[in-house]
């Protein structure tokens, strides 16, 4: 907006609209959570919701999964480099998923996205992200055995679905009533949005409303500089060992933190990037970095771009952390949970009292799919395994939840075996496997199946060799593990009914010498 003086803005509007805007993404988090239909949305909460301001850049993102933030950031400066703005219009939604030319961070995260206008000026976007699950049993060599791409292409112009364009991603996924369902779920959300928005303007005036979210994004910077500023200058380097079911050899990435005054620099090293899916985006590694030094530097920054501006992330393309077209990129999240493991470990001497020993570092998930015995229908099922929690310097690691950039619900057993054919054996916490220490780490998981009818599993997984570090004399914790009646073949199996399937996943790493308890 144009004309207003930011400097007449008092700070107790700013934080009223701040407030405002949090309140916003959250019920638009709500929405989508209600309405969607597929399990992994409605039970396990895997989707984020967020609010943009005209530039593009991050208003606000709802406390959901902090890897999302990746398949944001770039998402809506594409949408206005192809679009230009005299084309955008009132009802126009944007949709697109890919990890190169669409702004994600792998192709299951489908976002759509909503220009909010006041008037016949754009002041906002609203947008939000769902992990659609349904491209299963495919390859992961490169990014065109994932699924379908989707670059930033308009769904709904001025309010009218275009209907050629979602019959053409329907029929590239293999569930499409469960996607179709939940696009309309990301629809709705993004119409509370904006509805959410426009009645904000109308309270306070579009001009305050634009003027406090630039606002709040200096203070977002200030609070980040006020947190590094609180390090002491100097460089800091960790590396970790990488492995996972696609790729038993161990990979050596690497971080390197130089701190002057009041600005970061992280520099990460890793091999080229492989014929397998864990390679990672650039966008996927600025998610992770925001997410790690906002968590150890001030976790109560506010979650908007002006906390990036301080941070500086350098990594040569082509490599793992920072891979080219056509790299594979399904399984990056456990690639990322690593990074910031190697983040923590840089630190960890000089942010004793902010960081955690090393968590379970690891995406665990199992995806089932098969055709259901009574109507040959196709179905798929998505659980990511929670694990332990490192221990903090005066308190023991949390037991068996999403850490880091996952924060996903577990899909309840109740809602598991009424939905598709598989029962549940055990669900436990695993005796032994956190970290031994003055604080010991948080405890794995162990999920048992069994087959009912005849499927496939495909089950991804890290530190099976490895095992997350321990802080200061603190033990490592437990390895992950599968066991499985049938053959399985890095992490693949077919299964027939009564066939069981054992997954066990990482402990957490202790904290202080255990004499010290």
């Amino acid at each position: 907006m144009t004309g207003f003086d930011r400097k007449s803005l008092d700070p107790v509007t700013v934080e009223i609209i701040g407030s405002a805007l949090s309140s916003v993404v959250d019920e638009m988090g709500e929405a989508l959570v209600r309405t969607s239909y597929s399990t992994n949305i409605k039970e396990r909460r895997d989707c984020s919701t967020a609010l943009f301001d005209q530039f593009g850049h991050t208003l606000c993102q709802a406390e959901h999964i902090p890897m999302h933030l990746g398949s944001f950031i770039e998402f809506i400066p594409l949408v206005m480099a192809r679009y230009p703005l005299e084309d955008i219009a009132p009802g126009d939604v944007f949709i697109g998923n890919d990890a190169y030319l669409g702004g994600g961070t792998h192709l299951p995260d489908i976002v759509l996205a909503e220009p909010i206008f006041v008037g016949e000026k754009l002041v906002a976007w609203a947008i939000n992200t769902a992990h659609h699950s349904d491209f299963a049993d495919r390859g992961n060599a490169h990014i065109f055995q994932e699924g379908i791409r989707i670059p930033p292409v308009r769904l709904y112009c001025r309010g009218a679905l275009q209907q050629d364009i979602q019959d053409l991603i329907l029929l590239n996924c293999q569930v499409p009533d469960e996607r179709v369902s939940d696009l309309r779920a990301q629809m709705a959300a993004n119409r509370l949005g904006v509805s959410r928005f426009g009645i904000l303007c109308e309270k306070y005036g579009a001009d305050v409303v634009v003027s406090a979210g630039l606002e709040l994004q200096d203070y977002a910077e200030r609070k980040m500089r006020a947190g590094i500023a609180t390090i002491p200058d100097g460089t800091y380097t960790a590396e970790d060992l990488f492995e996972t079911i696609d790729h038993p050899e161990p990979i050596k990435i690497s971080c390197v933190i130089t701190i002057t005054g009041d600005e970061m620099t992280l520099s990460f090293e890793s091999p080229k990037q492989v014929r397998a899916n864990f390679n990672m985006t650039r966008s996927a590694l600025l998610a992770t970095v925001y997410y790690a030094i906002k968590a150890i530097v001030d976790p109560t920054i506010p979650p908007n771009s002006g906390l990036a501006r301080p941070l500086h992330v350098e990594a040569e393309p082509g490599t793992i952390l920072c891979c080219a077209l056509p790299a594979a990129v399904m399984g990056r999240i456990s690639t990322c949970q690593r990074v910031v493991d190697v983040i923590t470990a840089a630190l960890a001497p000089v942010c004793p009292k902010t960081i955690t020993a090393a968590s379970n570092g690891s995406v665990v998930s199992a995806t089932f799919s098969g055709s259901r015995r009574s109507s040959n229908k196709f179905w798929i099922y998505l659980e990511t395994i929670g694990g332990g929690n490192g221990a903090r310097y005066n308190k023991d690691g949390l037991d068996g939840v999403q850490v880091h950039l996952t924060n996903t619900s577990n899909l309840p057993i109740e809602a598991l075996e009424t939905e598709y054919p598989l029962s549940v054996l055990r669900y436990e916490l695993v005796d032994g496997s956190g970290g031994t220490g003055k604080f010991r780490g948080g405890m794995g998981l162990r999920r048992v199946y069994r087959a009912e009818e005849e499927c496939q599993v495909a089950i991804s997984m890290s530190r099976l060799t490895t095992a997350p570090w321990g802080l200061h004399g603190g033990g490592s914790g437990g390895n992950a593990q599968i066991r499985c009646t049938a053959p399985i073949t890095a992490g693949n199996a077919m299964l027939a009914p009564s066939d069981i399937v054992e997954i066990v996943t990482p402990g957490g790493g202790g904290y202080g010498e255990p004499e010290a308890a």
